[in-house]
C-alpha cells in the first residue's frame, strides 16, 4: 500500500518551546521524513502517512481527545492541567525530555515552613488545576490567582503573595527575587492517546519505534575478544546487558569473540576493568534504534 492510499494520521506537538526540537528529533528518528515551510504549522510526511501538526501545548490535550489528531507529544503538567475526567486520554510512554518541575516559589526572605504556611494567602499560577488538587491533599486553604503568563512578577505586582510555576534552571526566580520552596509535580513529555496504548496502525507503529529509540538512547554495542575462562567475569562487569553472544574465533580454542548491548553508559573505567580481566581488542559503537 502506498503512503498515498493509507489513511494519513496526525501527531500533534508544541509549536515553539522547549519540546519542539526533541519531538521532531524523535519523530526523525523514528525514520520520518517530512517536508515544512518556513511560516507552515504542518510537516507533511513523504515517506509514511504521517502529518505533524505544530500547535500551542495546551491545546493538544483536546485536539488529541477530539481525534483531530491521533497522538500527541505534550509535557505531563499540561496533560494534567488540561485533561478533564471526561476525556478518555491516556498516557502511552513517558519520554526522556522536557524534564521540568512544578513549584511553589516564595520571596526572599519568607520562612516557608511546609504547605501549611500557605494558608490564605494569594498564590499566582499558570496551573491552577494541579495546585488546587494539592492545596487539596494538604488541607490547605488559599486564594489561586490564575494567570496566563508572567507568574513569576506576580509577587512584585502586588497580585500574589506566592507563585506556582515551572522550574528548570531556577534562573527567572533568582532574577525576581524569588527562591523555591516545595516542589508539588514533576514532569517530562509524554506521548499521549485517546483510549490508552493504540493497537493497530501507524499509532501504534509510531509508538512502537519510539519505545525502540528510547531503549537504546544511552546504549552501546560492544565487541570484545575474552580468554574462556574469564568469561563469568567479563559477563559481570558488562554494564546493564543481558545474555551476551559469545562466538568462537578461528585458530582460537582458549579465546572468544562476546558482542553485546549495554544498556547503560560506558565508562572508560568499564573498558580499564573490562582489560584487567583480560579483554582484549575492544571496540564500543553507539546503537541508533533497537526493535524488540
Amino acid at each position: 500500500m502506498t503512503v498515498q492510499a493509507e489513511r494519513r494520521i496526525k501527531v500533534a506537538v508544541q509549536k515553539s518551546g522547549r519540546l519542539t526540537d526533541n519531538s521532531l528529533h524523535l519523530m526523525e528518528t523514528c525514520g520520518l521524513i517530512y517536508s515544512r515551510g518556513r511560516d507552515q504549522l504542518i510537516c507533511f510526511g513523504e515517506n509514511m502517512p504521517v502529518d505533524v501538526l505544530l500547535v500551542r501545548d495546551d491545546d493538544i490535550p483536546e485536539l488529541v481527545a477530539e481525534g483531530i489528531c491521533d497522538l500527541g507529544i505534550v509535557g505531563m503538567n499540561v496533560f494534567r492541567e488540561k485533561t478533564s475526567d471526561e476525556m478518555d486520554l491516556a498516557p502511552v510512554m513517558e519520554l526522556d525530555f522536557g524534564r521540568c518541575r512544578l513549584s511553589i516559589a516564595v520571596p526572599r526572605g519568607f520562612e516557608y515552613r511546609g504547605a501549611q504556611s500557605l494558608a490564605g494567602l494569594r498564590i499566582a499560577t499558570s496551573y491552577p488545576r494541579i495546585l488546587g488538587q494539592w492545596l487539596e491533599s494538604q488541607g490547605v486553604q488559599a486564594d489561586v490567582v490564575t494567570l496566563s503568563g508572567a507568574v513569576e512578577i506576580a509577587p512584585r505586582l502586588g497580585r500574589a503573595d506566592v507563585i506556582c510555576d515551572l522550574v528548570s534552571t531556577g534562573s527567572t526566580l533568582l532574577a525576581n527575587e524569588l527562591e523555591e520552596a516545595e516542589v508539588i509535580f514533576d514532569s517530562k513529555a509524554a506521548l499521549i492517546s485517546r483510549g490508552g496504548e493504540p493497537a493497530e496502525g501507524w499509532p501504534a507503529r509510531l509508538a512502537s519505534r519510539m519505545r525502540g529509540v528510547l531503549s537504546v538512547r544511552e546504549s552501546k554495542y560492544i565487541m570484545l575478544h575474552a580468554p574462556r575462562a574469564a568469561l563469568a567475569e567479563i559477563r559481570r562487569l558488562l554494564p546493564g546487558s543481558e545474555s551476551p553472544t559469545v562466538m568462537p574465533l578461528e585458530g582460537r580454542d582458549d579465546k572468544v569473540a562476546v558482542h553485546a548491548v549495554c544498556r547503560e553508559n560506558v565508562f572508560w573505567e568499564t573498558l580499564e576493568g573490562l582489560k584487567a580481566a583480560g579483554a582484549s581488542s575492544m571496540l564500543v559503537l553507539p546503537v541508533e534504534k533497537m526493535l524488540a
